[in-house]
C-alpha cells in the first residue's frame, strides 16, 4: 500500500486548515467592532430583565441608548438605586431621583360590584374575550379579569382578585408589561404616592354606567363643584384630576355618590 496516497491529502487539508485559521485569527483582529466600555459598565449595572419598560427592546439596546446619550442613567424602571448611581457614575452625572412608579388599574368593578351580561365560555384571555360583543361585563370599558395583564407581568406583581386585576406595589417595577398587555387601556404608570384617584375610566352616559357598575363615574359633577382649586375636571363625562393642582384635602370624597373618586392609599 502506497501510505503517500494517504499522507498526502491529510497534509494538504491539515496546511489548508492551518492557512484558513490564521487568516481568519488576522481578518478578526482587523475587522473587529471596538467594543464601548460604557456600554459594558452599563450593561453589567443593569439587572437583565429585558422587560421593555425602558422604551428600548431589550438591556443591551438600553445601554447602548444611555452610552449614546439618547436615554437617561435613571431610565431603567427595575433598576435598583445602587445600580442606577453605578450607571450614573459611568456617564459622569448625578442620579435624578424620581418618585417611585407603578401600575395602576382603574377599574373596581369585580364581579360583586360589576353586572354580566352573559356567561362567557371562550378562550379565557381578556383578548379574546374583549374581542366578542366587548366582553362578558356589562361595563365595555371594565377590568375582564382574565388575566392577560397578569401573564404579562415578569414580576409576579399583579393577582386577579374576584375577577379584576389588582397591582401588589412591592413587586411592581413600573415595567409597562400589563399597560401593553391590557386590551381596554385601564392600566397606567403613575405616582406610587398618588392619593386620590378616579377608579373607573367608562365614557358611557351616567345612567348607563349606574346600571352597569355599582361602583362608576357617572359624570355628575359634584366633585368638580366642590373643587376649589379646579383640580377635577370633567372629560367626556368621566371625572379627572390633574395631581399638579390637587392639595389632597379630601373634600372631593365626601360628594362622590358611587365612590368611583377613592383614597387610593390609605393612611398610615
Amino acid at each position: 500500500m502506497d501510505l503517500t496516497a494517504v499522507i498526502n491529502p491529510i497534509l494538504a487539508i491539515g496546511g489548508m486548515g492551518l492557512v484558513f485559521g490564521v487568516g481568519l485569527g488576522i481578518a478578526s483582529k482587523k475587522f473587529a467592532v471596538p467594543v464601548d466600555e460604557k456600554v459594558e459598565g452599563i450593561r453589567e449595572n443593569l439587572p437583565g430583565a429585558n422587560c421593555g419598560g425602558c422604551g428600548f427592546a431589550g438591556c443591551d439596546a438600553f445601554a447602548k441608548a444611555v452610552a449614546s446619550g439618547e436615554a437617561k442613567a435613571n431610565g431603567c424602571p427595575v433598576s435598583s438605586k445602587l445600580q442606577k448611581e453605578a450607571i450614573a457614575k459611568i456617564m459622569g452625572e448625578e442620579v435624578v431621583e424620581c418618585s417611585k412608579q407603578v401600575a395602576i388599574v382603574r377599574c373596581q368593578g369585580n364581579h360583586d360590584l360589576a353586572r354580566e351580561k352573559y356567561e362567557y365560555e371562550g378562550i379565557l384571555t381578556c383578548e379574546d374575550a374583549h374581542l366578542v360583543g366587548g366582553g362578558a361585563k356589562a361595563c365595555t370599558y371594565g377590568c375582564l379579569g382574565y388575566g392577560s395583564c397578569q401573564k404579562a407581568c415578569p414580576f409576579d406583581a399583579i393577582a386577579i382578585e374576584n375577577g379584576l386585576a389588582v397591582i401588589h406595589e412591592d413587586k411592581c417595577k413600573a415595567c409597562s408589561a400589563c399597560v401593553v398587555a391590557c386590551p381596554r387601556q385601564l392600566i397606567y404608570i403613575g405616582d406610587a404616592g398618588t392619593k386620590y384617584q378616579v377608579m373607573c375610566k367608562s365614557y358611557d352616559k351616567g345612567k348607563i354606567v349606574k346600571g352597569n357598575c355599582q361602583v362608576g363615574c357617572i359624570g355628575c359633577g359634584l366633585c368638580v363643584k366642590q373643587c376649589e382649586l379646579g383640580a377635577i375636571t370633567l372629560e367626556n363625562g368621566l371625572a379627572t384630576i390633574d395631581p399638579s393642582k390637587c392639595t389632597e384635602c379630601g373634600k372631593c370624597i365626601g360628594k362622590c355618590p358611587t365612590h368611583a373618586l377613592t383614597l387610593y392609599h390609605e393612611e398610615d
